[in-house]
């Protein structure tokens, strides 16, 4: 998340299309209602059990290969995190290239932990 919410792939538009600054953002940060070192555990942890999950799917494959790995990763995302958030940000009337940024950083993180995955076992 680090890299895909930076000024170097999608920080600016990312912060114009939430309508915010980067004064904003800092002061959400020093005035939020968790502390950043919590915010950034309770990622760590959903991230931890997306990764569980998905080896639990890939585990009903013999010798998973890196790209069934990435295909079970895409699909996860397509069916369950692709689709819901879409759905969301329909409703919420969320700018589409907003939910696009985000939810295309779950996609490759998807993908990348189905490869890993795939890889580690």
């Amino acid at each position: 998340g680090g890299l895909w919410y930076s000024p170097v792939l999608f920080a600016k538009k990312w912060m114009a299309l939430m309508g915010k600054t980067e004064a904003d953002m800092k002061a959400a940060a020093a005035t939020g209602s968790m502390p950043m070192p919590l915010m950034y555990l309770t990622a760590f942890l959903c991230g931890l059990l997306s990764a569980w999950v998905l080896a639990i799917l890939l585990n009903h494959f013999v010798n998973p290969t890196p790209l069934r790995g990435a295909l079970v990763g895409a699909l996860c995302w397509l069916g369950f995190a692709g689709a819901t958030s879409y759905t969301t940000a329909v409703f919420t009337m969320k700018p589409k290239l907003l939910w696009l940024i985000d939810s295309g950083f779950n996609l490759v993180s998807f993908i990348l932990v189905g490869i890993l995955l795939a890889v580690w076992r």
